[in-house]
């Protein structure tokens, strides 16, 4: 008799896409494969990386919750694991109310990585009260599934405790642990000078409403190798297609619109895949701004970084890591110790290298308690993945369009051309349905007459907006 071979458990991870997924810029924006913020895919990519193991694989599901295929998911997945930020605010309610039905239809293990709550650094949980039903509801359906539920620091643990959850973990978030118990974050030079390599980085909403776009402007006057690096999926759609159709456009103050002067001069960027993001960012010598992710891309390049903590989200991960940050209200107040030369100086590393052992060693814990294994305990500590990884040919960052060489229009409008015929073939189909449909019934009912308007507006407008900004 032949032994039997054991089949290796499979993992359904809440992710944008695979790691090993390599999209053109046009086909990434045009997917939005990072969930309108790029920094998603750092702790993603992460999770994909420290959960990938001999005996386990790991499948991206693409960002996609669907209620409906729940019946699926637990004929051909072990697993399913879910890595969130901040998911417990108002404008996410709707989708964590449709993650918290599939959860509930679902009979394997759910487990749940970092989940954090937003609100402002005052911690003050009161503009969370009327989302409270829901987050019930969807910890609940978590705890039905699994030992204890990850959440990302101090304020999210306590403002689950207050209404009654026990089986509450602070671990942080799986992307400080892409590295497993390695993080080395060193300063390069003793200070930094108008020659130095600085990265800067803030959310719309940060530059328009909590002063960061004064930060911003002294140093982009002060250091002429200043670069911005977005997050945005308007961000990237700025800088590739000049597309301002979205409301982020208004923020003219913000370097990836194509009227400020950084956008001109090529000293903004964003990535669609971390591995160049983090890549690009290890010949800085600092990093600083509001965005969490942005920041933490740099301390994984082994890159100082600062954070301008502007609500809960980025203050309780930053106080749990003992990364370097300024709360940004109270920083705008005094201009100069905002500025690069004055964070660099103040910054300690100590707590968040020395302290990285005992955090990693702690979510580990939470993964063997949660019945996962871990490719640095149980495989080759990622090895495979990044040789994998170093072979796949990423796309660069995406840099300002304000060139206009052949070879520049053609790589945009051959993705449109390719776009437009898609677009055309789909609506040709639906026309013959719909042709069929009159024929049989005689004369389009009206239900099918809305559906077929309905469909027109939806392949419509991105492909309008799309050529549009391309004529731009």
């Amino acid at each position: 008799m032949s032994p039997t071979v054991r089949q290796p458990k499979r993992i359904l991870l809440r992710s944008g896409k695979s790691p090993y997924d390599v999209l053109s810029v046009e086909e990434a924006l045009h997917q939005d494969v990072i969930a309108t913020n790029s920094g998603n895919l750092i702790f993603q990519d992460a999770a994909h990386k420290i959960l990938e193991t001999p005996d386990t694989e790991v499948v991206s599901n693409g960002g996609r919750t669907e209620v409906a295929a729940a019946a699926r998911i637990n004929e051909e997945y072990d697993a399913f694991v879910v890595p969130l930020a901040n998911a417990f605010r108002p404008s996410f309610e709707t989708a964590l109310q449709r993650l918290t039905r599939l959860i509930s239809r679902l009979r394997i293990p759910v487990v749940v990585l970092g989940v954090g709550a937003q609100t402002g650094v005052s911690y003050d949980p009161a503009r969370l009260k009327r989302i409270e039903p829901t987050v019930r509801a969807f910890c609940s359906a978590v705890l039905e599934h699994s030992a204890s539920i990850g959440v990302r620091g101090e304020f999210t643990e306590q403002y689950l405790r207050d209404m009654g959850f026990r089986d509450v973990e602070v671990i942080g978030c799986p992307s400080l642990f892409l590295y497993g118990r390695d993080l080395d974050v060193r300063k390069r030079t003793p200070e930094l000078t108008a020659g130095s390599r600085i990265a800067v980085n803030g959310s719309h909403s940060a530059v328009q409403k909590q002063g960061l776009g004064t930060v911003i402007g002294r140093a982009h006057a002060q250091y002429p190798n200043l670069r911005f690096i977005g997050q945005n999926l308007s961000d990237a759609r700025q800088l590739h297609w000049r597309d301002l159709s979205d409301p982020n456009s208004r923020v003219t103050a913000m370097p990836t619109h194509p009227d400020h002067p950084m956008y001109r001069e090529d000293k903004v960027r964003v990535y669609v895949d971390p591995i160049t993001w983090i890549d690009d960012l290890r010949s800085f010598d600092f990093s600083f701004g509001s965005r969490i992710h942005g920041n933490i891309a740099a301390l994984l390049a082994g890159t100082p970084a600062t954070v301008l903590c502007g609500d809960s989200r980025t203050l309780e991960l930053c106080r749990y890591f003992e990364i370097p940050h300024r709360r940004l209200d109270q920083a705008v107040k005094d201009p100069e110790s905002v500025g690069p030369a004055r964070l660099y100086e103040q910054a300690d590393f100590g707590g968040l290298v020395g302290n990285h052992l005992e955090r990693f060693e702690r979510f580990i814990g939470f993964l063997d308690k949660n019945g996962l294994q871990n490719t640095f305990t149980h495989g080759d500590g990622g090895a495979a993945f990044e040789q994998r990884m170093r072979s796949l040919p990423f796309p660069p960052g995406v840099r300002p369009w304000n060139d206009t060489d052949l070879a520049s229009l053609s790589s945009r409008f051959g993705w449109l051309h390719t776009r437009v015929s898609e677009l055309t073939e789909d609506n040709v189909q639906l026309r013959k349905d719909l042709a069929r449909a009159r024929k049989a019934q005689g004369g389009v009912p009206a239900p099918a007459a809305s559906v077929y308007r309905r469909a027109r507006r939806v392949v419509g407008r991105p492909l309008r907006r799309a050529l549009q900004s391309g004529k731009q």
